[in-house]
């Protein structure tokens, strides 16, 4: 069966998808929070999450009505990953009744960001037709309880991958602005980066956020699956840390060549909810139905990958740390077979030594033949980007010109026989500032300081 035939079935099978209730408390200044979901008729899914106790949380001070507020809205994207697994026609949503824009805007999020989702799995659909949200029967509006919000102030929140890009981030701000490094479920690289940048555990946020079983049973019996806008989720849940820490600012490492469709002439963006498009209907969406005060935006969203990549090359103490490879998360490794791996490689090779670059990744990645298909699909040779968080054709081409024209030696290696594409340059791209962002003056001037330093 097709899995559009899947899609089709499963339509007629599970009529509709229900967004229950949440539940939070706070015991011991950890907090707790679940979500009841339920595919009709009887599939229930009570994924959840919790907040280990620090010193700088102020739970008190959020107001119930913000607070359940900011909790449905986690709900709001959690569901995603659960709805997929059989694509119900109707969504319900009890906790809260949404307006017929927040409808609207729900169902471009979960269109745009499920765009991965339907292109691998060939389901054809349209924005129109995937999905019917109805809240009506619900007795409040989730923007109708307005009450005195907690005061912020000048801290900043900053999520933490385990990447070069929020390692940049996090050391062009953290002794410039008061800052809170977050990670959600930690694993080896973000922990050492973090630690290599200065913070011990106890000034660190976390998240430990758990799926439900039961939807990791039926992706392993053959429902559908796929990639759902993991950044959107962050976003909400990092509001609602912004409120508990009294942070004004929270600072994504999202750059501008996130704005990239995956697949040429579409709206098919692997990295959807990290393109300024989401961060744009992200902060006009918070300020109308959370709060107008709290400030969400990518500080590096002026920059692009080869910028980002230089800033990085300057500091060396997190080299052995860093690890962006989703393929070696779990062990985490850099797997050397990916795209993510060898567009890492290819970002920093205008600034890092070939050496240097194959003690990071264990070998020398530009002598494994087997990555030249890769190579294909990053510089545009074939249509279709890799769909993972890589940079542009243009970048990737600028930067196998510039190994073209300083490495001599490579005879048997993937760039064996590729001849310079065009007149891209590293140095175009490091003078580039992208204007369309939402940086604050402050970070602006931070981030052209940390440019030109």
């Amino acid at each position: 069966m097709s899995n559009q035939a899947k899609y089709d079935s499963l339509r007629q099978t599970f009529e509709s998808f229900c967004y229950e209730d949440f539940h939070y408390k706070v015991e011991n200044g950890t907090f707790f929070a679940s979500f009841d979901f339920v595919l009709s008729p009887t599939i229930a899914f009570h994924p959840c999450f919790e907040i280990p106790s620090r010193s700088f949380y102020h739970w008190n001070s959020i107001p119930k009505p913000l607070l359940d507020n900011l909790i449905f809205h986690i709900g709001m994207i959690e569901l995603i990953s659960y709805w997929k697994i059989a694509c119900p026609k109707k969504v319900v949503v009890k906790p809260f009744a949404l307006d017929e824009e927040q409808i609207r805007w729900w169902k471009k999020l979960y269109f745009n960001g499920l765009g991965e989702f339907f292109y691998v799995n060939g389901i054809t659909t349209s924005i129109d037709d995937f999905m019917h949200i109805d809240s009506g029967a619900a007795a409040r509006c989730c923007h109708s309880e307005r009450s005195e919000e907690p005061p912020l102030n000048n801290q900043t929140l900053i999520p933490i991958g385990g990447g070069k890009d929020s390692v940049v981030t996090l050391e062009l701000l953290k002794n410039r602005v008061p800052a809170i490094p977050l990670i959600i479920n930690p694993r080896g690289a973000t922990n050492e980066c973090v630690a290599a940048a200065g913070f011990n555990d106890d000034q660190v946020a976390i998240i430990k956020r758990t799926l439900d079983p039961t939807m990791l049973k039926m992706n392993a019996e053959g429902y559908l699956n796929g990639h759902t806008p993991f950044s959107a989720m962050l976003a909400f849940y990092t509001i609602l840390l912004g409120f508990a820490t009294h942070s004004k600012y929270i600072a994504l490492s999202n750059e501008s060549s996130a704005n990239e469709p995956t697949v040429p002439d579409t709206e098919i963006n692997h990295q959807y909810s990290k393109s300024v498009a989401f961060e744009n209907d992200f902060r006009r969406y918070v300020a109308k139905y959370i709060d107008a005060d709290i400030q969400y935006f990518s500080f590096l969203r002026p920059l692009n990958e080869l910028q980002i990549a230089k800033l990085f090359s300057r500091a060396k103490e997190y080299r052995k740390v860093f690890k962006s490879c989703n393929a070696g998360s779990k062990t985490d490794s850099w797997c050397g077979r990916c795209p993510k791996c060898l567009f890492t490689w290819l970002a920093l090779s205008p600034f890092v030594s070939r050496g240097e670059l194959a003690d990071i990744f264990g070998k020398d990645l530009l002598k494994d033949n087997d990555l030249r298909p890769i190579l294909d699909q990053l510089d545009g040779s074939v249509e279709v980007k890799p769909f993972e968080c890589v940079g542009t054709v243009g970048e990737v081409r600028a930067c196998v010109n510039k190994i073209l024209q300083t490495d001599k030696n490579l005879k048997d290696t993937i760039l064996d026989g590729v001849e310079k594409t065009d007149d891209t340059t590293v140095e175009d791209y490091i003078a580039e500032f992208d204007e369309g962002n939402n940086l604050p003056p402050l970070f602006k001037k931070i981030l052209k300081e940390g440019l030109n330093a």
